[in-house]
This record gives C-alpha cells, sequence and structure tokens, in this order.
C-alpha cells in the first residue's frame, strides 16, 4: 500500500448472507474491534439488510455499501434498485460487476459501464470489479483482459470522479474457492490495473487510485496481501461475516 498517495479501504461483500436481525447482531459486534482502524471500513450488505446496518453502523468509522445498482433511475426493472433509493437509504458505497453478477445473471462490461456511471453521477463510492478466469490465465490474457476490463468500466467517466472510484481485482478462479493468488500474483494484477488507469488518465492520477485484491483474502494472508505496493486493501467474502476475522483483516491494513 502507498498511504501517502491514495486510501486503503478494506470492504466486506455478504453476498446472500445475514437476515436484518443478523446484521444488526454482527454489526454491534465489529464495532469495537475496528473502531481504532487506519483505513475505511465498508460492509456492502444485501438490500433488504440495508436499514438494519445504517441504523446499527450510526456513529461508528463503518461505511455501508450496496451489492449491485441499476443504471436507470426508475422504470420497470423488477428486481432492480436505483441509485437514489441507495442514497435515501444511507448507503455511500456499492460493489459493481462482481463475477458472480457476471457469471450467474449475464453482467456484461457494458453494463458494468453503465451502473459504475449511474453510481459515480449520483456521488456514491463505485468499487467496480475485474477479474479473469483460470482458462484465460492459463492462456496468457490476464493483462490483456484485465486492462480491457478496467478501461471498458472506466469508458466516460471523468478524471475527477476517479476520487470515487475502487478497482477490485478478484480472479475469478480464486472466488469462493479457499485458492487464494500469491501476494505476488495479487500485486501483478493489481498493477495491470493501475497500469490501465494510467494509459486512460496519466501515470500520476492512476496513483491516486485504490485498487484491491478481492480474490479470498483472509485473516491469515491479509499481512502479506497487504504488504504489497498496488494492494490497497481488499474485498472480503466469507471472512466478512466473521467479527473476529474482519477485524484482524482491518488490522493488517491499518498498519
Amino acid at each position: 500500500m502507498k498511504k501517502e498517495l491514495r486510501k486503503a479501504v478494506i470492504a466486506g461483500n455478504w453476498k446472500m448472507n445475514n437476515t436484518p436481525a443478523q446484521t444488526t447482531a454482527l454489526i454491534n459486534e465489529m464495532k469495537p474491534l475496528v473502531a481504532d482502524a487506519d483505513c475505511e471500513v465498508v460492509l456492502c450488505v444485501p438490500y433488504i439488510d440495508i436499514p438494519a446496518a445504517v441504523e446499527a453502523a450510526k456513529g461508528s468509522n463503518i461505511k455501508i455499501g450496496a451489492e449491485n445498482v441499476h443504471f436507470k433511475a426508475s422504470g420497470a426493472y423488477t428486481g432492480e434498485v436505483s441509485t437514489d433509493m441507495l442514497k435515501e437509504a444511507g448507503v455511500e458505497y456499492v460493489v459493481i460487476g462482481h463475477s458472480e453478477r457476471r457469471t450467474y445473471f449475464g453482467e456484461t462490461d457494458q453494463t458494468v459501464n453503465l451502473r459504475s456511471l449511474a453510481a459515480l453521477n449520483a456521488g456514491l463510492k463505485a468499487i467496480i470489479c475485474v477479474g479473469e478466469t483460470l482458462e484465460q490465465r492459463e492462456l496468457g490474457y490476464t493483462e490483456t483482459l484485465l486492462k480491457f476490463q478496467t478501461k471498458m468500466a472506466l469508458t466516460n467517466v471523468k478524471p475527477e470522479q476517479l476520487k470515487n472510484v475502487i478497482i477490485a481485482y478478484e480472479p475469478v478462479w480464486a472466488i469462493g474457492t479457499g485458492v487464494t493468488a500469491t501476494a505476488d500474483q495479487a500485486d501483478e494484477g493489481n498493477g495491470f490495473v493501475r497500469e490501465a488507469i494510467a494509459e486512460a488518465y496519466g501515470a500520476e492520477l492512476a496513483e491516486t487510485v485504490t485498487v484491491q485484491y478481492g480474490g479470498s483474502m483472509n485473516a491469515k494472508n491479509a499481512d502479506e496481501l497487504v504488504a504489497k505496493v498496488n494492494v490497497d486493501g481488499g474485498l472480503i467474502g466469507g471472512a466478512s461475516l466473521k467479527a473476529q476475522d474482519f477485524s484482524v483483516i482491518v488490522k493488517a491494513a491499518s498498519k
């Protein structure tokens, strides 16, 4: 991490877990454990849990995010949620283009870009996910794919909006599999993302953008991962559902 240039962010992505009651209990357990964090602490929760999460996090350093957002302000989009809905509910962050959205729900680079623009234009902070499959990695396409996905996601994003952009490199082969990229692989992937931002916006601006690692970061490997120069925190899945494990990762990013 280079904290002198950019913010370290640890963001939990709860996926489809926890009821509102469980949300309240878990956040209340987490609050004292992360109170002294020297990094941004974010919990991205299912839509149904947002009111409980916002209420439970009041007065703490925990920010609340959503796991998706639609690119239209309103309309006949059953099951979707708009930026205005999220903002009024107290959301500050939103995950966009997670590999599970791309794999199971037809998300494309184009819709990721539209959702990102909608979030940024509404003043939300966008955590935009990019990553390659195992087959793409083995074929040698990692750099090409990460740069393409990053540039596609940032199409028409203004330079001044980059302060609200976080890119999360999440190798698809390391999501929910228990397999983690080595610290060097994570740093390399994050470096490709930063190079893509530099190619689009210049090296100086690219150095200010937070690039997370998002592939099975946990309490055991967090120290090694966040020690890498291009790893500015993590997008945390399963470990964010356990207060103690999540706090260990937050402490690693606070060093």
